[in-house]
């Protein structure tokens, strides 16, 4: 397989790398208000996007978007990767956080949920996570039962991102508790303010944001408002898993592009005893190491990405890239750290926030340690 992007490809990188070089890392520190993007910077900066042909690339091109394919994605995703600018998960500047079941729905579900969001008028969150349901979905305790023309829906999600700001959920819920994820888990439309659908709490964590945990009580969801069928949750949530997990390792991906141009940058303005850092073979050897394992994993991540466009992707091959790509993060972040010393811990330099980041996305769907046991599970089943 030929691994070198298309030229149209290496043309849009080029544009989103200067599009982040100019208008998103000079505002990086300041274009934050806790764990969303100032409004008045969001608006400006999302102008600038569309003026620079960067809207709605995820979008298809039925619905006036770009309609790029995973490996046009997976360019763009590392390339913004590389700022603090955005948050980190979502949504970036290139138009609303989309989930590509929402391009599945029936027409008159898409009539009062996709367009309006396509046409920023209305926002969405994704609600799966438990308490005790988070890396094992079919543990969810969160149930929907079925009388006559709705469902009342009780349970409790945690670790929900954007839901304060969301004007509906995209929610899974238990149907048929016995079966688990394999047909017992279902997807709902569920306008948030529903009667019974609160917010209980915001949770702050050491990246900046702040997921909410939501409680259930008899909120009561129209049958319309089922995404596909019963028992398609996760059916139908495989629909992004792969783009999901993709998306993870391209921030490690950015992060480690950043934090490498970072260390060389200061290493050769560094001086100590006499001798620029850049000397040091410690220092030389951190660097060396983060190019190889960054050249490494971007070939694993734009292969499995072509492999996905072209139908013929293995499960497993996800698992792999979830793992490298965010150790990889994380790891490059720890050593851009350790090589500016004091500077590396001021929160004047985007090192540490970036570094605080790459360590989440370790955890956040799908933990590695859950990535490495289910792949070792196809190990052992023959998978080549």
């Amino acid at each position: 397989m030929d691994l070198e992007l298309p030229e149209e490809l290496r043309m849009l990188k080029e544009t989103v790398r200067q599009f982040v070089d100019r208008e998103l890392i000079p505002i990086e520190m300041t274009a934050m208000d806790g764990s969303d993007m100032k409004p008045e910077v969001r608006k400006q900066v999302e102008d600038k996007a569309k003026k620079a042909g960067l809207w709605h690339l995820d979008v298809p091109a039925e619905y006036g978007g770009a309609g790029l394919n995973l490996l046009g994605l997976v360019v763009v995703w590392e390339e913004i990767a590389r700022t603090i600018a955005v948050p980190p998960r979502g949504p970036l500047v290139f138009g609303p956080d989309l989930r590509p079941i929402l391009f599945t729905l029936t027409p008159a579900q898409k009539d009062k949920y996709l367009h309006p969001v396509l046409r920023g008028e209305k926002r969405t969150a994704f609600a799966q996570s438990e308490p005790d349901a988070g890396s094992d979905p079919g543990t969810m305790r969160t149930t929907a039962v079925r009388q006559g023309d709705h469902y009342l829906i009780n349970g409790y999600k945690r670790w929900i991102t954007n839901a304060h700001n969301a004007d509906f959920l995209q929610l899974v819920a238990a149907t048929d508790r016995s079966k688990g994820s394999r047909g017992g888990l279902s997807m709902f439309l569920v306008d948030c303010d529903t009667p019974g659908l609160k917010i209980v709490r915001k949770t702050p964590t050491v990246m900046g944001d702040e997921p909410c945990e939501l409680a259930l009580d008899d909120v009561k969801v129209p049958a319309e408002n089922l995404i596909g069928k019963e028992g398609d949750g996760m059916r139908a949530a495989q629909a992004w898993i792969t783009a999901g997990r993709l998306y993870q390792a391209c921030r490690g991906l950015g992060v480690a592009k950043r934090c490498l141009d970072l260390m060389v940058s200061y290493a050769r303005q560094r001086t100590t005893f006499g001798a620029p850092l850049a000397e040091r073979q410690a220092v030389q050897f951190m660097i060396a190491d983060s190019y190889t394992e960054h050249h490494m994993t971007q070939l694993m991540v734009y292969r499995l990405a072509a492999r996905t466009d072209a139908g013929i992707a293995a499960r497993h091959e996800s698992y792999m890239a979830k793992i490298a790509g965010t150790e990889l993060g994380f790891r490059v972040a720890d050593r851009c750290m350790q090589i500016h010393g004091g500077m590396g811990l001021a929160t004047e330099m985007p090192i540490s926030k970036m570094w605080r980041d790459a360590r989440s996305f370790m955890i956040t769907e799908g933990p590695v340690e859950v990535m490495r046991m289910v792949l070792a599970r196809e190990i052992f089943r023959g998978q080549s």
